[in-house]
């Protein structure tokens, strides 16, 4: 992995927790991720028009992740719903660099050398720390539903990063993959919420608009980046970078929601650095 790659995935990971935070602050979840995935449609739309068309192998990735996406999306939804933002969100991203490790291996041939082995190692158990330390940083029995959401969506990640990684490759241009990814998988969750809301849709759309924009924005722009990694570079490092992202909303939830960060989360950030200095000397 390069320099610029890696800086590449931390841009991405900073903007992802971003807009995740964003989505938070909406207490009505669905309506949140309604904005911010038809507002990512929107975009993905128009950047269509311009982009090359995906070559007829990425279609069946495409349509497949954006299937996963949605599924994503309906168990993070659920994960907000139920337990703190700084213990969901490092739960549901911590689970996923060793699967996908493990999923790149079996199903796309890619092994790691000890380098990078050790640097994904390193990050997943800083990334484990964090998690852990929400939990116990809580005070009390942990939420077994708000746990297992949190983990089936870091399960579902796992998937949604293997199917792209190989839908991007096979796709011949990353900015189409992604515009066409956002217009799929942006055309379920407005669907559903239309008729959930049905009439009321968008009097509760309408104090959250702004919001909704600005997490779009951020949305499509963190897994842009992501998507043109992953040609790049080996999709375990990649995954295992993103991730950092979790670092970042640790420190948004103690900055904005007033949720503990510690001592343990620090301990788990230097981990972290450490294993992108082992990821970036692999290259």
């Amino acid at each position: 992995m390069t320099v610029l790659v890696a800086a590449a995935v931390l841009i991405a990971a900073v903007t992802h927790a971003s807009w995740n935070a964003l989505a938070h602050t909406i207490k009505d979840q669905l309506v949140a991720f309604t904005l911010i995935v038809g507002g990512a449609a929107v975009i993905g739309a128009v950047a269509a028009c311009f982009a090359p068309l995906p070559k007829a192998g990425a279609w069946p990735y495409l349509v497949a992740s954006a299937l996963l996406h949605v599924g994503y999306q309906a168990l993070l939804m659920r994960s907000f719903s139920l337990g703190d933002f700084g213990q969901m969100y490092p739960i549901a991203r911590g689970t996923a660099p060793m699967v996908v490790t493990a999923l790149a291996a079996v199903f796309v041939g890619e092994t790691l050398n000890r380098w990078q082995l050790a640097g994904v190692a390193l990050a997943s158990v800083g990334l484990v720390g964090v998690a852990l330390w929400g939990i116990r940083g809580s005070g009390s029995v942990p939420h077994w539903p708000a746990l297992l959401a949190a983990l089936a969506t870091g399960l579902s990640i796992a998937a949604y990063t293997v199917v792209d990684g190989v839908g991007v490759r096979a796709s011949g241009t990353p900015v189409g993959y992604i515009a066409w990814l956002m217009v799929l998988e942006g055309i379920l969750v407005p669907w559903y919420a239309f008729r959930v809301h049905r009439g009321e849709l968008l009097r509760k759309l309408r104090p959250y608009a702004a919001r909704g924009a600005v997490g779009a924005v951020l949305s499509i722009s963190a897994y842009g980046l992501i998507l043109w990694a992953q040609t790049r570079a080996p999709l375990a490092p990649v995954a295992a970078l993103r991730e950092s992202s979790i670092i970042v909303g640790a420190a948004i939830g103690a900055l904005f929601f007033k949720e503990r960060f510690g001592g343990p989360r620090i301990a788990a950030a230097g981990l972290m650095v450490v294993g992108i200095g082992l990821m970036l000397r692999a290259s």
